[in-house]
């Protein structure tokens, strides 16, 4: 668990390494310092406070956004939310420094969310 990070909405660790192989929980867009405030308006201030809690994370074990391998993305309006998703994606990373990735369209989330993301970490 990470001090600073996301308070947990169910029983589970922030991440887990195992050989240099760093499983990060999914993330919701949830504000680790008001974490009962409402959620961001949207699925681009969504991504981006997801994305923000997983730093928090990474970072708590000395690890950042150039580590990940792979990504899994959970949407819960698929078709409304995946263009406006794709054309943020790549500002979260280095040009031409993609991780690999997943996108799967859900029924629902916890908290309400519309988007939770989940990484594949490698430690160099």
């Amino acid at each position: 668990m990470i001090a600073s990070g996301p308070r947990p909405v169910a029983p589970f660790s922030h991440a887990v390494e195992a050989d240099g192989w760093v499983f990060v929980t999914g993330q919701m867009p949830t504000d680790p310092a008001a974490p009962d405030a409402p959620l961001p308006d949207g699925i681009a201030a969504q991504t981006r406070r997801v994305i923000d809690n997983l730093k928090v994370v990474l970072g708590g074990i000395g690890l950042g956004l150039e580590h990940v391998t792979m990504a899994r993305i959970y949407l819960t309006q698929f078709e409304r939310d995946y263009a406006e998703l794709n054309a943020l994606w790549p500002s979260f990373f280095a040009e031409g420094k993609l991780p690999a990735r997943t996108t799967i369209g859900v029924t629902a989330l916890a908290v309400g969310a519309l988007v939770e993301i989940d990484l594949v970490v490698k430690r160099p």
